[in-house]
């Protein structure tokens, strides 16, 4: 009596055809070459579990990625006022008045004009009185529609006091 195997989940009488060397040995080279593993795939659930995993992880993430830029752009744009306050104090020694005119001052003190990095989230200006005592306050203001827009703008004057003091802490 022909042995018996379990074929498709059915008991069949007859037996499975026996294969020959080469064809073991073509299954046997195309299994190395696939590098096939002893699963298919994965699960509806666990891919459902892997991607709740990721989404918690962007959820958690993406808050502190924005503070992270927010953080950057502030820098930039209280480095270019401490340089520009820099300025307005050796024009202030160079023509005995501070300069003044909001934007137009910036220019004139930078000639390079205002960096990429601080421009894309800032208005910079620059007011003077001319006393006495003669003052100057430079002013970031963050513009609308990007990253900064909702954050307070912040000053530096020439007595170099800085407003408001817990943007300029690096927080």
């Amino acid at each position: 009596m022909p042995m018996q195997r379990i074929h498709n989940f059915r008991i069949s009488s007859s037996p499975m055809p026996a294969r020959t060397e080469r064809a073991r040995s073509m299954h046997a080279t195309t299994c190395q070459r696939k590098g096939t593993l002893p699963w298919r795939g994965f699960t509806l659930v666990e891919l459902i579990i892997a991607i709740a995993v990721v989404a918690i992880l962007a959820r958690i993430a993406y808050p502190s990625y924005i503070e992270y830029l927010k953080r950057g752009n502030r820098s930039a744009a209280q480095s270019l006022m401490l340089d520009l306050a820099n300025r307005e104090q050796q024009y202030l020694l160079d023509n005995r008045a501070f300069l003044g005119g909001g934007a137009s001052a910036v220019t004139t003190l930078i000639p390079s004009g205002v960096p990429q990095e601080v421009s894309a989230y800032y208005t910079m200006t620059i007011t003077a009185t001319g006393g006495p005592p003669p003052t100057f306050e430079v002013k970031a203001t963050p513009k609308v529609g990007t990253v900064m827009a909702g954050e307070t703008a912040f000053t530096i004057d020439q007595d170099g006091t800085k407003l408001p003091a817990g943007k300029w802490q690096g927080r």
